[in-house]
């Protein structure tokens, strides 16, 4: 049976460092720094934390119906086999350095740097707002509900599941590997750049120069924005495409079927200028 702390306020210093097999209702961490490190098998429940680093080191907890102040920035590292559900994030830096960690109804208002170097990453219906590099170097990542404006998502991730996201950004999905993403809206410049085995599945693509560079890059039943220009440069690509595309440009090898191009470009840097076939089923 687990230890209870309830209705109680900390400040300093690590107060409640090294608890283990204890669960926490109302507690407040005010200032000071460590408030929960180096534990294990915590429960916390209607919890606020407003301190810096309030929870590191941590092995084993159920995180609900939390609040995170902008003050607890770089609040979550380095804590494996993690539950949080129904909680409010406001501060920036968090989730470092961990395995097995799950969120589900999580609001993050200032992704900066969030998820960082996660292994066994799993969200439902998780909202990033703001901040730059989420998810950088994540590994075996299950994704069912994301709504994300921050910049520069999913950059060298490694096998990753994602579906019904949206998500408007700058340069997401960089130099990532087996990653499939389903039923989702990307949108944002440079798409999908220097990727390897990206597979995309019912998407709505839009903004400049998507998936350029990728190998193996496979989209099945997608549709394109009319501002996505030069498509595909120097990409191994077999993409089945819904409507009209406005350019492809260089494509370096493989099979595009679409309605219609409205403009195919080689030019004097193309690598291949015979080795994609490129296929129009509307006249």
């Amino acid at each position: 049976m687990k230890k209870l702390i309830k209705n109680e306020k900390f400040g300093g210093e690590r107060p409640l460092f090294g608890i283990e097999d204890t669960r926490l209702e109302a507690i407040t961490i005010v200032d000071g720094e460590s408030g929960i490190k180096c534990c294990r098998n915590i429960e916390a429940e209607g919890c606020e934390f407003y301190g810096k680093y309030p929870w590191w080191h941590v092995d084993g907890s159920h995180i609900s119906k939390c609040y995170f102040a902008v003050g607890s920035r770089s609040a979550i590292w380095y804590s494996d086999n993690m539950l949080m559900e129904d909680c409010t994030i406001d501060g920036p830096k968090f989730f470092r350095e961990m395995h097995n960690l799950e969120l589900r109804n999580v609001s993050i208002t200032d992704a900066d740097e969030t998820f960082w170097r996660v292994y066994g990453l799993k969200l439902r219906n998780v909202k990033l707002h703001d901040g730059t590099y989420p998810f950088m170097f994540c590994e075996d990542i299950d994704i069912d509900g994301l709504e994300s404006d921050s910049k520069y998502v999913f950059q060298y991730v490694k096998n990753a599941v994602v579906r019904n996201a949206h998500i408007v950004t700058k340069d997401s999905f960089w130099e990532t590997e087996n990653v499939t993403v389903f039923d989702s809206v990307l949108d944002g410049e440079y798409l999908g750049w220097h990727s390897k085995n990206l597979r995309l599945v019912r998407c709505h693509i839009a903004g400049e120069q998507p998936l350029c560079y990728c190998r193996n890059l496979v989209l099945e039943d997608c549709t394109f924005d009319a501002a996505c220009d030069r498509i595909f440069e120097d990409s191994e690509v077999n993409a089945s495409i819904i409507g009209a595309v406005t350019e492809i440009k260089n494509p370096l090898s493989g099979r595009i079927v679409c309605g219609k191009v409205g403009r195919i470009t080689y030019d004097e840097f193309a690598k291949n200028t015979d080795k994609c076939e490129i296929i129009q089923t509307e006249r």
